[in-house]
């Protein structure tokens, strides 16, 4: 059994910015939560779209023609007001500071007071540009393009919100403090799965509605709010050309064939991201994987220490040229680094891994009042905890992605999605740091995933021809099937906001009954 906790917060919950610390305010009932309205955002205006109408829920022809009505009145210049959402892309003290100004107004504090409690927020977003690929449909997912795009059609506070493109770009950001990008995947993969199983019907908005207008939400600026709003902007600018995306998907094979070497495939995709950075920077450093704890009530997620003494001797038996090693030596090597992976992932899940614990005695000193405990601050902790391989696997049943920044400002942030024939990798790094490169990283990545199939492979054919010689039949085994690699996608700009969301995206080459969204 798991904790199901998470769940309870996908509709219910919200990220207030404080000056200090961010408060996180989730309602307690599990029951379908009041009032029950949605915003939509457009043209960096914001909506509420009541989904709930005299005790009956609205269908989708209902709901179709108050989209059509937000889109006629997003069109409205007269009507429109400055990008109010870019001041939740901002630092959160800065946010905070905003938010205060905000308040100090009725009207002000009813719109805020609908965001808040609000069940998600649905972002209709204008065309991202000319080509849309994988990794323009991440960054238009975490920023909008910037400012002068969608950028201020964001609410960055609230957990979920839907974003639709008019050129068929769509996804889901996700702030995360509330659930684990797991929790947001089943969600979403639920709702394709229920609108692929729904009858296949064309709705079309009712030429005459008895429904009400949706409300547009109002704002009363002060000279205040208007120089934030700028800075903001400016910010938000910086943030998008700094952050360098790379989504690639690597078709050579997936899950399926590392299956039939009697490998995990984490455990696998981990040992190569080890490969990777080793290629580009000659070093091991501190790695992070989120695993979940949610065996435990209340439960996240605690941390694999990817970078092992194994996957290290592994790595350097890789790259010290071929005669160095033989290959029977290096397979040993892979075996060695693959168990040590899958056993410190057992000890972690089941609450027996060294972050969560040192954690909560770092936090319970602080709360005491106590001086620092010495550990907290030796340099091998420090370091230690600098992850400048920060990654996470989230696999899902559907054609889709997620991704996120990194962590530090000379990291990368991976995040992998193994799939039976191929796999799919986002990759993110600070375009400022000249130690980092998301297409370097990704090619080195490439590269060490065929490496390593191809001395799989090459051990089992010499294992194969060893039981030939010795008269005993060779296990019968189905090769992978190899599909031409896509082309090296250009890296993309993406935003690193300071509340760190995640994007869940549905690939653009994903069809959905033969026919593509759009």
């Amino acid at each position: 059994p798991l904790c199901m906790e998470q769940y309870y917060r996908l509709f219910t919950s919200y990220r207030l910015p404080g000056p200090e610390r961010d408060t996180l305010v989730a309602q307690e009932s599990t029951v379908m939560p009041e009032p029950e309205h949605i915003i939509v955002a457009c043209k960096n205006q914001f909506f509420v779209l009541d989904v709930v109408m005299n005790f009956r829920r609205l269908n989708e022809r209902d709901l179709l023609t108050q989209l059509d009505k937000i889109l006629k009145m997003a069109e409205n210049e007269d009507e429109r007001q400055p990008p109010i959402g870019l001041l939740t892309s901002n630092g959160r003290t800065e946010w905070a500071e905003a938010r205060s100004f905000l308040m100090r107004e009725s009207t002000n504090r009813d719109s805020l007071d609908m965001i808040e409690r609000c069940l998600c927020l649905v972002c209709l977003d204008e065309a991202s540009g000319p080509q849309l690929s994988d990794t323009t449909c991440a960054t238009m997912m975490l920023h909008g393009g910037g400012a002068a795009k969608n950028g201020g059609n964001r609410w960055y506070d609230k957990p979920m919100q839907f974003v639709v493109g008019a050129d068929g770009c769509c996804g889901v950001v996700c702030e995360h403090s509330p659930f684990e990008g797991i929790v947001l995947v089943q969600c979403t993969e639920y709702l394709l799965k229920y609108m692929i199983g729904s009858p296949s019907k064309l709705v079309r908005a009712a030429s005459l509605s008895e429904l009400p207008a949706p409300r547009r939400l109002r704002w009363k600026f002060l000279p205040e709010i208007q120089k934030l709003i700028s800075s903001s902007a400016e910010k938000l600018e910086r943030l998008v050309k700094n952050l360098d995306m790379n989504v690639h998907k690597f078709y050579d094979y997936g899950k399926e064939f590392i299956k039939k070497q009697k490998m995990s495939p984490d455990a696998y995709v981990q040992v190569a991201l080890q490969l990777a950075f080793y290629r580009c920077h000659g070093r091991p450093v501190s790695t992070y994987e989120s695993a979940s704890i949610r065996r435990f009530q209340q439960g996240r997620v605690d941390n694999i220490r990817s970078a092992t003494p194994e996957a290290l001797a592994f790595v350097k038996a890789m790259t010290e040229g071929k005669l160095s090693s033989s290959d029977t030596e290096k397979m040993e090597l892979l075996q060695e680094a693959i168990n040590a992976q899958t056993k410190y992932t057992i000890l972690t899940i089941t609450g027996k891994a060294i972050d969560n614990h040192l954690l909560g005695l770092r936090e319970i000193a602080q709360e005491m009042k106590m001086e620092k405990p010495e550990i907290f601050k030796d340099e091998a902790y420090l370091i230690s905890n600098q992850f400048i391989l920060s990654t996470s696997q989230v696999p899902t049943t559907v054609e889709m992605f997620c991704c996120y920044g990194p962590v530090v400002p000379n990291g990368y942030g991976v995040c992998y999605n193994p799939q039976s024939g191929h796999i799919i990798f986002s990759v993110s790094s600070f375009r400022e740091s000249p130690l980092t490169c998301s297409a370097d990283f990704v090619r080195c990545l490439v590269q060490g995933l065929l490496d390593m199939r191809d001395l799989c492979n090459r051990c089992k054919h010499g294992s194969d021809s060893a039981e030939q010689r010795n008269g005993q039949m060779p296990e019968m085994h189905s090769h992978t099937k190899t599909r031409d690699k896509t082309p090296q996608r250009k890296s993309g700009q993406t935003n690193s906001q300071p509340a760190s969301p995640q994007v869940l995206v549905r690939s653009s080459e994903q069809e959905i009954q033969t026919k593509k969204p759009s």
